[in-house]
């Protein structure tokens, strides 16, 4: 049975690909996540003044740990050597929204998509768990890739990609 999904075997079953004839080439991706919370809400956020204490170095750690973890979490995702794993924060505040910005660096046979992918969504969700004693609509969203590079595939950058010059790169 000639299969073009390269997730399943011969026999239709999941599998994990194997990576192992590919080269190791440096790779980078870099994803954001956008988390919306109430004017007053940043405020405290900004100030240091919510219950459980600094919620931007929090999510910073949770972000890393959760991109050092991804295989773990993504059942077919591939465990990786990460030699950089990055979460950082721009606050819009007259938008009142903090945008997450997550990079991952690998050399290895497989991309590193997942694991910024996965370090913006922890960050945001851990924002959200350190906000919610006082606001509980928070909204986390546009959670999405914004780069990647390096591998046969070559280089992808969505189009409206906003990206700080020292992010995404893969001489760093």
């Amino acid at each position: 049975m000639d299969n073009a999904f390269s997730h399943l075997d011969s026999r239709g079953n999941v599998c994990m690909v194997d990576v192992g004839h590919k080269p190791a080439t440096r790779r980078v991706a870099v994803a954001e996540a956008l988390v919306r919370l109430a004017p007053a809400t940043l405020d405290l956020l900004r100030r240091a003044a919510l219950p459980k204490g600094d919620v931007l170095t929090c999510a910073k750690i949770g972000g890393i740990m959760a991109a050092k973890r991804t295989a773990e979490l993504i059942p077919m995702c591939h465990s990786l050597g990460l030699s950089y794993a990055d979460v950082r924060f721009e606050i819009d505040e007259a938008a009142a929204t903090i945008r997450i910005l997550s990079e991952a660096r690998t050399d290895g046979p497989t991309g590193v998509e997942m694991e910024a992918i996965v370090a913006a969504q922890m960050a945001a969700a851990t924002i959200y768990d350190m906000c919610k004693a006082v606001q509980r609509d928070i909204v986390i969203e546009r959670v999405r890739l914004l780069l990647k590079d390096g591998g046969k595939s070559g280089r992808f950058e969505a189009p409206d990609a906003r990206l700080p010059e020292d992010m995404g790169r893969r001489d760093a």
